[in-house]
């Protein structure tokens, strides 16, 4: 049952079309990366920070640590 009236019409599409497709990919992809790095910023910042804060910590566990061992030395 392939008949002409079945078929479906092949669409071609012009250059011109290639190009309107390929600059409106180009655009949503700008608009995307943009957003990600306007969210990822933030969370970059916050890690930065997080990341200081432990090693504070850490510095201070280990400077407690060796107050310790003095004292448990003498």
């Amino acid at each position: 049952m392939n008949t002409e009236a079945t078929k479906k019409p092949k669409t071609v599409l012009t250059d011109e079309d290639k190009q309107w497709i390929s600059q409106r990919l180009e655009k949503v992809e700008t608009a995307l990366l943009t957003e990600f790095h306007i969210e990822a910023s933030p969370i970059e910042l916050r890690q930065r920070s997080h990341a200081a804060a432990l090693r504070a910590l850490d510095a201070e566990v280990e400077s407690t640590s060796d107050r310790l061992k003095n004292l448990e030395g003498r």
